[in-house]
Parts: structure tokens; sequence; C-alpha cells
């Protein structure tokens, strides 16, 4: 079990707990503190988190910059793939096309899932992960597909 996951299942239902996982994460990874991320669910094959439209995030109209939709789906997507992968691999982000389909005028939800959920792990190869992330209307503002480089440990 990642070391994420193990996180995940000591602080989900504390009190504060899925904002303190959050901050814990952001510790490893300082730049998703950049959009104030807040976990929802992780399990393998599944990631939910949420951003706060705030000042921060925003664009020149108001509405939530493109990167940071991008940083929300990198991180939503890297940690569904961290708990997912066997402990006997590795994984690197490797490239990611987008689409922005709407403007995200809302606080936002990312979910990451795999492409194939029957993915066979090997020696090394591509793992793609699909990431929407919805308004609050639950419309879809952005999709994404991650490319991450799966490999055995050396």
């Amino acid at each position: 079990m990642s070391q994420a996951l193990k996180l995940w299942k000591t602080f989900q239902n504390k009190p504060a707990g899925k904002w303190t996982f959050s901050k814990l994460l952001c510790l490893k990874a300082p730049y998703f503190s950049s959009i104030s991320p807040v976990f929802d669910e992780l399990k393998p094959q599944y990631c939910e988190l949420h951003i706060k439209k705030q000042r921060s995030v925003l664009n020149h109209i108001g509405t939530v910059h493109a990167i940071a939709m991008c940083n929300m789906a990198e991180l939503a997507g890297g940690t569904m793939t961290d708990v997912t992968v066997p402990s006997s691999h590795r994984w690197i982000p490797k490239g990611m096309t987008v689409e922005y389909l709407k403007k995200a005028d809302t606080d936002l939800t990312a979910i990451a899932t795999p492409v194939d959920a029957n993915f066979t792990w090997n020696a090394g190869s591509d793992y793609l992960v699909n990431v929407v992330v919805n308004n609050t209307r639950n419309e879809v503002v952005f999709k994404a597909v991650i490319t991450m480089w799966v490999s055995a440990k050396k």
C-alpha cells in the first residue's frame, strides 16, 4: 500500500482529516498548494478532490484559470496512480492532453480514473488516466488524459 493511501486511511474519517491529508500531500509536492485542494475520496482507481473558486486561482475574466485546472488534473491523476500501481512499480507523468469545454465559474471537482481498469502491469508502459473537472452544476468544464510512465522499480 502506498504511503499516500496509508495517510488517507489514517485521516479520512477524523475531524478536519481530509483537509489535513490534503495539506500533508501538498507539503510533499508544494506547487499543488497553489490551488488549495481538498481531497474528498481516494482509493485504487479513483481520486476525487475539489478546489474553491477564489482569487488566487482566477484569470483576468474572473473564472478559474486553465493552468489551475491542469494543476488539479495532475494532482488527482497522480495521486490516483500512486495508490493504484503495485508497490513493485514506480510512475511519473509523461504527458497530458486537455480540453477546456466551458468557463469554470464556480468551485470545481476533479475525478481521476484509469482509462483501462484492467491494466496489466509490466516492465514499463504507458498508463492512461482520465480526469474530468465539473462545476457545481455538475457540468463538465475540463477534461484531460494524462499519460503516466509506469515501470518496475530497479
